[in-house]
């Protein structure tokens, strides 16, 4: 990797000498291993028709919520950034846009999004100067020139990332032409998809009865029945493993479960399309159709992923001039123990079902998760993920998790980003903090540096892989 001022070699590692040449070893020995990205949200359309990426302005502002979300905070407007709203994209110049944000990267300072962006400039375009807005033109210049050449197109970077698989995640409703289009090409890099059902699963999406009445045209079942529509989830869960598939992704508010029988669920479920729910249905639906998904997981083999305790769209008024996903979603506290009671109680001791818990709120990790996937045979925990994707926050994950639940009932890192270029950073990232965190364990002689060795390489690699069936799927 190129020293530029923004990446120093030892970044991330101990200050302490003797445990900084620990951890640069590990690092050294995991430093070039493939990507495993098994959680994403990239644009499947970049890889399937491998056009040039649109202007900088295009490609790092307007689909990254960690980099415009601060800048909104700080009273800057979303459209002079060129971030689309329910109007469309805004009538902005890519090069002004570009410049606003150059003139205020120092709100950065100190974020991992400030060292994922200083990442990207220095290493995937070999550029030395600090952005800012003496050198914005020049930067916004030599990251357009290269992007219009073919080591720039979203195919060669993708190799040159090494990045052995990439998983999108794609709703229901998704005919999937897409990833059809990546099989078909003749192209090897491996490009995935992930079943997300929660349009037609969350009741109080403002889409969802037009996301259901889609569901039912894909699939050309009833879905306003609920034999039809449990068996249009079955059959689109055929479809996304034929597109590679080998999780699912689930993003309620709550991590509730429930356990109904099948005539209560059904009751629930006319309740619910024929629009006479009650106060707290939608919520009892959503924990339902978990256990619905986890059933459906032990049939097919699917890895199912929950990822609750967002407040979606907290801003309201944001939310109506622009939609979904643009900075607004804020972490809540999140119970687990009583929440997956249910779920548990009829599938916690299944050896053929994977579940693997995420969560925003870490007060829950030494208290409830780390036991929980430290005893149920089904439960992995995933890594710091989204606000704690950080520094602190995987080191805070290491430190609260591993004395309940070990290193091996957790599944590696994953970026989840929409952000294609920042991936490589992210996992760099990733693999500094937890070869600084195992330089520690040695020093303390609680792991021998081989032991160490084996870790690193598993965090890196081999758990993510492991957890999401990767070596098993085509």
């Amino acid at each position: 990797m190129p020293a530029t001022p923004q990446l120093h070699e030892d970044r991330l590692f101990p200050a302490d000498p003797a445990t900084r040449a620990i951890a640069r070893s590990l690092y050294a020995g995991v430093k070039s291993l493939p990507i495993i990205s098994p959680h994403g949200h990239t644009d499947p359309r970049w890889f399937s028709g491998n056009e040039a990426f649109d202007s900088p302005a295009d490609l790092f502002l307007a689909p990254d919520h960690y980099l415009y979300r601060m800048l909104y905070s700080q009273g800057i407007s979303l459209d002079a950034l060129g971030v689309p709203s329910k109007a469309g994209k805004p009538d902005c110049d890519p090069r002004e846009a570009w410049r606003l944000f150059a003139r205020h990267f120092y709100l950065f300072r100190g974020t991992p999004s400030a060292m994922w962006m200083n990442h990207v400039l220095g290493d995937v375009f070999g550029i030395g100067e600090r952005l800012n807005e003496d050198t914005a033109d020049a930067i916004y210049d030599a990251i357009d020139a290269a992007l219009k050449t073919e080591g720039f197109r979203p195919r060669a970077l993708f190799d040159r990332f090494n990045i052995e698989l990439l998983a999108t995640t794609e709703s229901p409703t998704d005919t999937l032409d897409h990833h059809h289009a990546i099989a078909s090409s003749g192209w090897s890099g491996r490009v995935v998809t992930a079943y997300r059902p929660d349009p037609v699963v969350d009741a109080d999406h403002e889409d969802f009865r037009a996301a259901l009445e889609q569901f039912g045209d894909v699939t050309g079942e009833d879905t306003f029945t609920w034999r039809g529509y449990l068996a249009a989830h079955r059959q689109r869960r055929v479809d996304f493993m034929a597109a590679g598939a080998t999780s699912t992704d689930h993003g309620h508010p709550t991590a509730a479960t429930a356990d109904l029988d099948p005539g209560e669920a059904e009751v629930l479920f006319d309740r619910i399309v024929s629009g006479k729910a009650g106060a707290g249905d939608a919520e009892l639906f959503r924990a339902q159709m978990l256990t619905e998904m986890a059933a459906m997981s032990l049939e097919d083999g699917l890895v199912m992923q929950i990822h609750p305790g967002s407040f979606r769209n907290h801003n309201a008024a944001l939310f109506a001039s622009h939609g979904r996903d643009k900075g607004a979603d804020i972490p809540a506290r999140t119970d687990y123990v009583h929440a997956l009671k249910p779920l548990l109680n009829r599938f916690g001791n299944e050896r053929g079902l994977d579940i693997i818990l995420f969560t925003l709120d870490e007060t829950s990790y030494t208290r409830e998760l780390a036991p929980l996937a430290g005893h149920y045979p089904v439960l992995k925990l995933g890594p710091a993920w989204w606000f704690h994707d950080s520094p602190e926050g995987m080191m805070r994950f290491r430190k609260q998790t591993t004395e309940t639940a070990g290193f091996y009932n957790t599944v590696g890192f994953n970026d989840d980003t929409r952000a294609f270029l920042s991936i490589p950073a992210r996992h760099d990232m990733a693999r500094r903090v937890d070869c600084a965190f195992l330089a520690g364990l040695v020093a303390e002689h609680r792991l021998t540096e081989d032991e160490a060795a084996d870790l690193a390489t598993d965090l890196a690699y081999t758990l993510a892989k492991k957890a999401y069936k990767l070596d098993a799927a085509n």
